[in-house]
């Protein structure tokens, strides 16, 4: 018996860029200690508040379905969130409630592609992306940036792919790069978008971290709203990754369909998780201020750590919960010096492959352990980073 060319072609052949990642897993299970610096894992865990309210919810009966849109509580509470934080008028009709952020990414890509469509995408990319578009039998291009340009990507770029394309995949702040969009970035790609009538999916689940510049979500600019796709998720803004609760705002036709799409795929996600977003959420900007705060301390401490030395070069860190690090003085690929790494000193980093060519040669640190710990981890890699490059 045959599975269907959809799924056996969701990565393209190749790797799913999590090759590193599994090694250090299957190291770990076998008794080897290993410094995990991979997956956007945070260390703090969900808040124990958080997981009363979640506890009392389930306890109180709310464990039957629920509402395949989502409750209205927690609905109408995103899109209050939204509107204050972006200025674009939201409602409960505008929202649609998902199992986390992927399931939304699928969801939005269902919604507007076709089978046979070209789906755009930057490079630098979150690993799944590319198999998300061919989830929905969809054609991925990946639209590269470059290193000098802080992998901003260029509004010429996309628009010289955008004739056939469909919609546009934007992630900003950026995983893996730690790069935030700025305004004339952000203005250029919408300007594609309206002068191609394309599908703005903007996957905007770091919104909490942002340590410089300002977070611009593309669907506040003029004339895109009504375009715009806008992918959200508890998971990295409140600790809670494991309760798989994100969201789709958009268009309220556009919501009407996926609500229909989730009535026969995932069927909603579940009341007490929702509850428990809904109180998370009420706690305001100070808490998610303090699930960001570790995140802005590691950063400043790698600032320091990779002060003074040119074998290791920083791309600026903006945003996000990840360094990306240039090590190609070194002389070795990014895979190369991740697989190395591992095998040497049992600490794991994801590869700048495993996000696309355009991070080939760069390594991507998640900042998810304790400060000294983090400390420590970055050092021994200098240490070997500068060891490669006196070899080469």
């Amino acid at each position: 018996m045959n599975l269907s060319h959809r799924m056996k072609t969701l990565t393209g052949g190749g790797s799913d860029g999590w090759d590193v990642f599994i090694k250090a897993r299957k190291m770990i299970a076998s008794g080897t200690p290993v410094t995990e610096l991979t997956i956007g894992e945070h260390d703090i865990r969900t808040a124990a508040p958080v997981l009363q309210d979640m506890h009392k919810s389930a306890m109180g009966g709310h464990t039957g379905y629920a509402m395949v849109p989502g409750t209205d509580r927690l609905r109408d509470t995103v899109a209050k969130r939204t509107t204050d934080r972006t200025g674009v008028p939201t409602t409960r009709d505008n929202v649609l409630i998902t199992p986390g952020g992927q399931s939304a990414l699928f969801a939005a890509h269902a919604a507007v592609c076709d089978p046979g469509d070209t789906a755009l995408y930057i490079d630098p990319y979150y690993a799944t992306y590319p198999g998300t578009i061919r989830g929905v039998s969809a054609i991925p291009k990946a639209i590269q940036t470059r290193a000098e340009d802080a992998f901003q990507p260029r509004a010429t770029d996309i628009a010289a792919h955008a004739a056939d394309a469909k919609s546009v995949l934007v992630n900003t702040p950026n995983n893996p790069t730690g790069t935030v969009y700025s305004e004339a970035t952000l203005n250029g790609i919408a300007q594609v978008c309206q002068d191609h009538d394309l599908w703005l999916i903007s996957d905007e689940v770091y919104d909490t971290q942002v340590w410089e510049g300002d977070h611009i979500s593309p669907r506040s600019l003029p004339g895109m709203a009504d375009r715009t796709l806008v992918i959200g998720s508890m998971s990295k803004s409140h600790a809670m990754t494991g309760s798989r609760c994100g969201w789709v705002i958009g268009p309220e036709a556009v919501i009407a369909h996926l609500i229909t799409f989730a009535t026969h795929t995932t069927y909603g996600v579940p009341g007490f998780i929702q509850d428990a977003s809904v109180f998370a959420l009420d706690q305001g900007p100070e808490f998610e201020a303090d699930i960001a705060a570790p995140f802005q301390r590691r950063r400043a401490i790698a600032h320091r750590v990779l002060a003074g030395q040119n074998t290791v070069g920083l791309i600026p860190a903006q945003g996000a919960m990840y360094l990306m690090l240039d090590i190609r003085a070194t002389g070795l690929s990014g895979d190369d010096f991740a697989n190395a790494l591992l095998d040497q000193h049992h600490i794991a980093v994801m590869p700048g492959e495993s996000f696309g060519q355009a991070a080939a040669g760069h390594i991507r640190v998640a900042m998810t352990i304790e400060d000294s710990a983090f400390e420590q981890a970055l050092r021994t890699l200098m240490a070997f980073a500068e060891a490669c490059a006196t070899a080469t």
